[in-house]
């Protein structure tokens, strides 16, 4: 079987699990006390959270099969119930993937409470969430690392993950209430929520770019980095740093040129432009930010060297 399904069915599981975690985080690192309050709000952050609790489920599932049916070496459609009983209760990747669908039941349950939004419904959606997206540490090079380099391997990745979810899923949520805008209160009300975000996004940045080291240097090692820059492993990595890079352009055009013209607009009377502008840059930002996830989920079906 083609590594096609895999990459298809990691780029789902990593999209979906961090969209979940960072809707989920947005409203303690941006939204005041009062926003999150806000029935308005909360219904627009928590609406997605129900579709992709299901989604994240139903790759979830599929994915152990495709997984079973790789490691059988049979056809998906030949994979019956005692295989698929052996893969989930005697490996690491099948304990890693059930303790991903109970953490993503939770989570679905919370997105039912939606009419309810609260902080405590919205942590046990950020909790469950980087649960579930931290089981994938299993699923790549690092659940393949034994030891103690394994366990600091995976922790890393996991933090990895988490500090992607936030900055991806606050990414989506600015993008969602810039669609809802009505009026120069929440004109001034979302630029001081991306404002706000400016220090989470700073904490997020040093985090990935500490634990993307980290798992560079376990993964390849700085002895072989010609080695993997000569192997598609290497090529690829380098793609992810020049998006990676990119996405650091255009938060910092969004930091320090666009949320302050977004914040001075309802004075000035240029709202529309700066709104379009924002706008504009993130969708840039998230199709970076989604190229980067296309990337993780291949680097992880690669040998680091050949």
């Amino acid at each position: 079987m083609t590594d096609l399904p895999v990459i298809g069915i990691r780029f789902a599981l990593y999209a979906d699990l961090m969209l979940i975690t960072g809707l989920a985080a947005f409203s303690f690192h941006a939204l005041a006390a009062g926003e999150r309050r806000d029935p308005e709000i909360a219904a627009l952050l928590a609406r997605p959270q129900r579709w992709l609790c299901a989604i994240g489920l139903i790759v979830s599932a599929l994915g152990m099969l495709v997984l079973t049916a790789n490691m059988q070496g049979v056809d998906m459609l030949a994979v019956d119930l005692p295989m698929l009983l052996t893969m989930i209760g005697e490996t690491d990747v099948g304990t890693a993937w059930t303790v991903r669908m109970i953490a993503l039941l939770i989570a679905a349950g919370a997105a039912w409470q939606a009419r309810r939004w609260s902080s405590p419904v919205a942590a046990i959606m950020a909790i469950a969430g980087a649960v579930a997206l931290a089981s994938l540490a299993w699923t790549g090079h690092a659940g393949a690392t034994e030891g103690l380099p394994g366990t600091l391997h995976r922790a890393s990745d996991a933090l990895h993950m988490i500090a992607a979810a936030v900055w991806l899923g606050a990414i989506l949520a600015f993008l969602l209430l810039l669609r809802s805008l009505r009026g120069a209160e929440q004109v001034a009300r979302i630029a001081r929520s991306l404002d706000s975000f400016a220090a989470t996004g700073t904490i997020c940045v040093l985090v990935i770019t500490a634990t993307g080291l980290v798992n560079a240097e376990l993964i390849v090692g700085i002895r072989n980095a010609g080695a993997s820059l000569a192997a598609p492993y290497g090529q690829l990595l380098v793609a992810k740093f020049i998006l990676f890079a990119s996405m650091l352009a255009l938060a910092a055009a969004n930091r320090w040129r666009l949320v302050p013209a977004l914040g001075a607009s309802p004075v000035d009377g240029d709202a529309r432009a700066a709104i379009r502008a924002m706008r504009r840059s993130l969708v840039l930002e998230a199709a970076a930010g989604t190229a980067i996830l296309a990337l993780v989920a291949w680097l992880g079906t690669l040998a680091p060297t050949s």
